[in-house]
């Protein structure tokens, strides 16, 4: 889900995750809920935050991980507190956010696209190469 806290996006990076990379939030369904159900429940578990409603955003053939993403866009309340899976975050203002053309970056695109914003694609080739050079 594109979680907007205070008006800025809230990206993550996960503990298994390289550096640079940050994220979306995301998760899978539990049996019994909805997907809507699900990124409310996401909000809380990863980032500690309160969300009413969620909108959906699209919907996106994951293939590389065969799966179907769901995308939602969920306005956040509260303080964020970093779940076990997460080691950072960063809270961008979307005018600034790039988005990534795999995954969930389709989604951020689609979101910043009907907000009016025009957002730059990151290559993600370039970062890879970048985090596998030694420093």
């Amino acid at each position: 889900a594109v979680f907007v806290h205070e008006g800025n996006v809230i990206l993550a990076r996960n503990r298994s995750w390289p550096v640079p990379f940050y994220g979306l939030i995301s998760g899978f369904l539990e049996r019994g809920e909805t997907a809507e159900q699900c990124a409310l429940r996401e909000i809380g578990e990863e980032l500690g935050l309160r969300g009413e409603k969620a909108e959906l955003i699209g919907v996106y053939p994951f293939a590389e991980m065969n799966q179907v993403i769901l995308a939602y866009h969920v306005e956040a309340e509260g303080e964020i507190q970093l779940g076990e899976e997460l080691v950072d975050t960063k809270s961008v203002p979307p005018v600034e956010c790039l988005a990534w053309p795999a995954g969930t970056g389709f989604a951020l695109r689609d979101w910043l696209v009907a907000g009016g914003h025009q957002p730059k694609m990151l290559d993600l080739r370039a970062l890879k190469k970048d985090s596998d050079e030694p420093s």
